[in-house]
């Protein structure tokens, strides 16, 4: 197992068992909200169209910069619990290479039980917004390759 296996499943088993204390969906939310507060604000510059996911039911903005080999997200949304579910993509997948960011498994997703328990709208948001990081780590291995 690479190293930086070893790293992403070890930040999805820790989403996971901090979601495991809640029994309740609605407490699952609430610790969604809880996170969307603690998610970096986005330069305002990119909370315009060029930046916005096509395919979510709210607006949700993301950016991603390459830098030492390694990307780095920011994300913002209009909808507190998207803004929840992005913090949490950007947990797992920030500080990676774009070959990583593309080979990540993102099991947690299911293991938290969020995709059950999404909208049907807010499920093809989830997947619009994963769709997206790995179009950015896609572009930006093109770019090492080159």
């Amino acid at each position: 197992m690479t190293d930086n296996k070893m790293q992403t499943d070890r930040i999805q088993e820790e989403i996971i068992e901090e979601f495991s204390v809640f029994d309740e969906w609605l407490d699952k939310y609430d610790y969604l909200i809880e996170l969307a507060g603690e998610l970096p604000a986005i330069d305002p510059a990119h909370r315009t169209e060029q930046y916005l996911i096509q395919g979510c039911q709210s607006r949700v903005w993301v950016d991603a910069r390459y830098e030492d080999g390694k990307v780095w997200f920011s994300a913002d949304s209009d909808a507190i619990i998207t803004k929840g579910i992005i913090a949490l993509l950007i947990r797992v997948l920030n500080g990676r290479t774009p070959t990583q960011v593309l080979d990540t498994d993102l099991y947690f997703i299911d293991r938290i039980g969020l995709r059950e328990n999404l909208s049907p709208t807010r499920s093809n948001g989830l997947v619009a917004m994963i769709k997206q990081m790995r179009l950015f780590a896609m572009a930006f291995a093109s770019k090492e390759e080159k």
